[in-house]
């Protein structure tokens, strides 16, 4: 079984709201207005497009697990899900985990266990303030 790393990171920002019931986003953008329920990390460090050829390959298989792990102020979420052929992974601003089998150009992943109104309350907390560095773990098993 082949093992891909990606890490990368991204901050809060006190708009988060993560009620969304079949998406969780990260996004390269500063700003965040509170209709983007799904967004719970901005600022981030990579993109879809500057994740590794090789990372983006596993995605792009249909038979392909995912694993995110958003990691902020000493606590640890979890979400798994898998690749697809359909993905393109060719946005180079957000990164779009869907509980869903919806593929757009932002999508990393479909089939997810959690979306963003799945998070634990305490930790989306952590996630409303500006100066929270949430620390971004992608792996990618085929």
């Amino acid at each position: 079984m082949l093992k891909i790393v990606e890490e990368f990171k991204a901050r809060g920002h006190p708009n988060v709201m993560a009620t969304h019931p079949t998406a969780l986003e990260i996004t390269k953008d500063f700003s965040l207005t509170k209709k983007g329920d799904c967004i719970v990390a901005v600022e981030a460090t990579k993109g879809l497009m500057e994740l590794s050829k090789e990372f983006r390959a596993a995605c792009m298989n249909d038979k392909s697990r995912i694993l995110v792990e958003l990691r902020a102020s000493g606590m640890v979420e979890r979400v798994v899900g898998r690749g697809s052929h359909l993905l393109t992974l060719a946005d180079e601003e957000e990164l779009v985990i869907r509980k869903s089998t919806y593929v757009s150009s932002r999508t990393l992943m479909i089939g997810a266990d959690k979306a963003a109104s799945d998070l634990r309350r305490q930790f989306i907390h952590r996630l409303k303030s500006a100066s929270t560095e949430i620390h971004v773990h992608l792996t990618a098993f085929s």
